[in-house]
C-alpha cells in the first residue's frame, strides 16, 4: 500500500489531501475546522482529520508533499531582484514565506511532536501541482491543461499537455505579469478589499456595460503568441514598493495591487462600503471582458499547439466560472473539466497526484465526486439532538424534530420548498472545494422571484447583486440551458434558454445565465431523488442551492449546522434523517 499526503501550507486556503494506491480518499480545507475564511498557515487540523478518516497515523504515510518548490525559477528570481532594484523588505517577506513553506519537516515535527514521521518529503512546483490536480483528477486520458492564478513559485500561469500518467509543461508566464493580479487589483479598486473577493466582481459584471474595455486594453496587453503582459505603470505589486501580505496564520491578506495611475485612467476608486454606482458595474463588466479576451487568446494558442479537444483548467482563476462556461463557445475545445477545488487548496491534491505518477504507478482514478470531506454518523446526530442542552435550545426556539425515512424526508422538504420555505440540508460527506453541492447546502424554490430577497433577509445578508445557483438533473440540462455538459462541481456558467428564464427567476442572473451544478443518481442519490421529486410536483428539474453558512466557512459538523439554523431564520433543518421544524 502506498499512501501519499499532500498539503497546501502557508498560503491562503491551506488544505490537506490523501491519496491511497492512486485513489483520492479524502481532501479538506483547514477553514472548515478553524472557521476562518480562506485560512492560511499550516493545515494541522485538516491533516489530522485526513489521518483519522483513513484510520492511519502520520507514521503510516509513505510520502508527504507540498505544492511549492523552493528551487523553482531561482535564477530568474535573482535576476529580477537585481535588475529591478526590488525593495528589500518586499524581498525579505517573500523569502520568509518561502522558508516557512520549504521547512516541511520541521512543521510536521512541531505539529505531531509525539509521533514518528517516516515519509519521504517532496516539493512540487506550484503550477505543476495545479495542472496535476486538474488533469490527473479528470476522466481524460489525454487533454490540454492550463493553470492561471495570482502567483506561485514566481509564475502566474502555465500550460501544457497531459498524456496518461505524464504532464508536459509547454510554457509559463512569470512575475510580475498575472491575470490574477489584474483581477485582484480591480477588485480592490472597486472597494472589495478582502482576500477572495474577486467573485463579487464576477457577480457584479452582468449589471454593467463594457464601457471601459478600450481603456483597460492599456492595462492588459495581448500577444499573437497567446501570451499576455501587464502594463506595470498601473500596478504596485512589482516589488519596487513593500506590500503587506499575510500567509502565515489565520485570515490571509494582500496589499493594494494598484497605484494612482489607475484612477487617472478609470476615475476615482470606490471606498469600501460606498454605494455601488453604474460606473462601478461598468468597470466590473469591462474587467471580465478583458480577462476573457486574454484567457481565450491563450487557450486558442494552446489548441493550435495540441489540437486535442479536451481541456483541464486549474488555478485561482479557474474559479472564474463565467469564463469557464464560454470555453466551448469561444475556442475550439469541446470538453472542459474543472476540478472542484481549482484554487490553491487544490494544490494539496495536485502535489499528491503528481508524486503518485512520478513514482511510476499507473494512472490514478478520476475524481468524479467532490464528497471527500468529514461525515457524521446518524447515531452522533441523534445523540446531539437528544442532549439536554440542545433540547432546551429547541424548546426555547419553538422547534420540533422528527426522525424520518429517506422518502419521507424528501417529500417533507419538497413540500416545504414549494411553500416558499428555506431548508438547511446536511447529509453525507462534506464537499471539497468552495461550492456547496447538496451535502452542506441551503435550498429554496427557483420559481419564486422573491426567493433571493427571502434568503438574504433570513440568512445570507449579502450583496443583492450576487446570484444564487441551480442544482439541475443532469439529463435535463439541454432542455433548460443553451449548452450541454457535465458540471458536477458548479464551476461553469451556462446561458439559460430564453423561454425558461421566467420560470426560474431565483436562479437566473440578470444576463440570463446560471452557475449550474449537474446532479446524477450515481454520484448523489438522495439529493438527486429530492430534485426529481420537486420536478414531479413542480415541472422544474432543479432547485436553488446556496452554501450552508452565514458569513463564515461552509458548516462542517452537525453542531455548526444546528447553530447556523438556530441563529438565523431558516425554516427547516435536515440532519441526515432528522428533520427539525420551526412551529408556525
Amino acid at each position: 500500500m502506498t499512501v501519499i499526503l499532500g498539503v497546501n501550507a502557508f498560503h491562503a486556503d491551506s488544505a490537506a489531501a490523501l491519496v491511497k494506491d492512486g485513489e483520492i480518499v479524502c481532501a479538506v480545507e483547514e477553514e472548515r475546522f478553524s472557521r476562518i475564511k480562506h485560512c492560511a498557515g499550516f493545515p494541522v487540523q485538516a491533516i489530522t482529520w485526513c489521518l483519522y478518516e483513513s484510520g492511519l497515523q502520520i507514521s503510516d504515510i509513505n510520502h508527504i508533499c507540498i505544492n511549492t518548490d523552493p528551487k523553482a525559477h531561482r535564477l530568474r528570481r535573482l535576476r529580477y531582484v537585481i535588475s529591478k532594484q526590488v525593495d528589500l523588505k518586499f524581498v525579505w517577506n517573500r523569502w520568509k514565506n518561502k522558508l516557512e513553506r520549504s521547512d516541511l519537516k520541521r512543521q510536521l515535527k512541531a505539529s505531531f511532536p509525539n509521533e514518528t514521521i517516516n515519509a519521504e518529503l517532496h516539493y512540487v512546483e506550484h503550477h505543476r501541482s495545479h495542472m496535476a490536480s486538474a488533469f490527473f483528477a479528470s476522466p481524460y486520458e489525454e487533454a490540454n491543461i492550463i493553470s492561471v492564478d495570482g502567483f506561485g513559485d514566481f509564475a502566474s500561469a502555465a500550460w501544457g499537455f497531459g498524456d496518461q500518467s505524464k504532464i508536459r509543461i509547454d510554457g509559463q508566464i512569470f512575475f510580475p505579469h498575472s491575470l490574477g493580479a489584474f483581477y485582484t487589483a480591480i477588485t480592490q479598486f472597486l472597494g472589495f478589499p478582502n482576500y477572495g473577493d474577486e467573485y463579487k466582481v464576477m457577480g457584479l459584471a452582468p449589471y454593467g456595460e463594457p464601457r471601459y474595455v478600450d481603456a483597460m486594453r492599456e492595462i492588459v496587453l495581448l500577444k499573437d503568441s497567446g501570451e499576455f503582459a501587464l502594463n506595470l505603470e498601473f500596478f504596485q505589486h512589482t516589488g519596487k514598493k513593500h506590500l503587506d501580505h499575510q500567509w502565515s496564520q489565520g485570515s490571509p491578506s494582500v496589499g493594494r495591487h494598484w497605484n494612482d495611475n489607475l484612477e487617472t485612467l478609470l476615475g476615482p476608486a470606490r471606498a469600501e462600503g460606498d454605494k455601488l454606482e453604474q460606473r462601478h458595474m461598468d468597470i466590473a463588466r469591462s474587467t471580465q471582458v478583458i480577462y476573457e479576451d486574454a484567457f481565450f487568446n491563450l487557450l486558442t494558442a494552446l489548441y493550435k499547439k495540441n489540437s486535442c479537444p479536451r481541456l483541464c483548467i486549474a488555478g485561482g482563476c479557474g474559479a472564474n466560472s463565467v469564463a469557464n462556461g464560454k470555453v466551448t463557445l469561444r475556442t475550439p475545445f469541446k470538453q472542459v473539466y474543472v476540478q472542484a477545488a481549482a484554487g490553491d487548496a487544490g494544490g494539496a491534491l495536485g502535489s499528491a497526484l503528481e508524486v503518485w505518477h512520478k513514482l511510476g504507478y499507473t494512472r490514478s482514478k478520476p475524481m468524479l465526486t467532490a464528497y471527500l470531506g468529514a461525515q457524521s454518523e446518524k447515531n452522533t446526530i441523534l445523540e446531539l439532538i437528544n442532549s439536554n442542552d440542545v433540547q432546551r435550545q429547541l424548546i426555547n426556539s419553538g422547534c420540533k424534530y422528527y426522525v424520518l425515512e429517506d422518502d419521507q424526508i424528501c417529500n417533507e422538504v419538497v413540500n416545504a420548498i414549494i411553500d416558499g420555505l428555506v431548508v438547511g440540508w446536511y447529509e453525507g460527506k462534506m464537499e471539497w472545494g468552495p461550492r456547496a453541492l447538496g451535502h452542506r447546502s441551503i435550498l429554496g424554490d427557483p420559481r419564486r422571484s422573491d426567493m433571493k430577497d427571502i434568503l438574504n433577509l433570513k440568512i445570507k445578508r449579502r450583496e443583492s447583486f450576487r446570484p444564487f445557483a441551480p442544482s439541475v438533473l443532469r439529463e435535463e440540462v439541454s432542455n433548460w440551458f443553451e449548452q450541454d455538459g457535465d458540471v458536477p462541481f458548479m464551476m461553469q456558467v451556462f446561458t439559460i434558454r430564453e423561454e425558461k428564464r421566467p420560470l426560474i427567476p431565483a436562479v437566473t442572473h440578470v444576463d440570463g445565465t446560471g452557475r449550474l451544478q449537474t446532479v446524477t443518481k450515481e454520484q448523489n442519490c438522495r439529493y438527486y431523488d429530492l430534485i426529481r421529486l420537486f420536478y414531479t410536483k413542480s415541472g422544474v428539474p432543479m432547485i436553488l442551492n446556496t452554501s450552508f453558512n452565514e458569513n463564515e466557512p461552509i458548516v462542517c459538523t452537525p453542531n455548526q449546522a444546528l447553530d447556523c439554523f438556530l441563529r438565523t431564520k431558516m425554516d427547516i433543518l435536515v440532519l441526515e434523517n432528522v428533520l427539525i421544524t420551526r412551529e408556525q
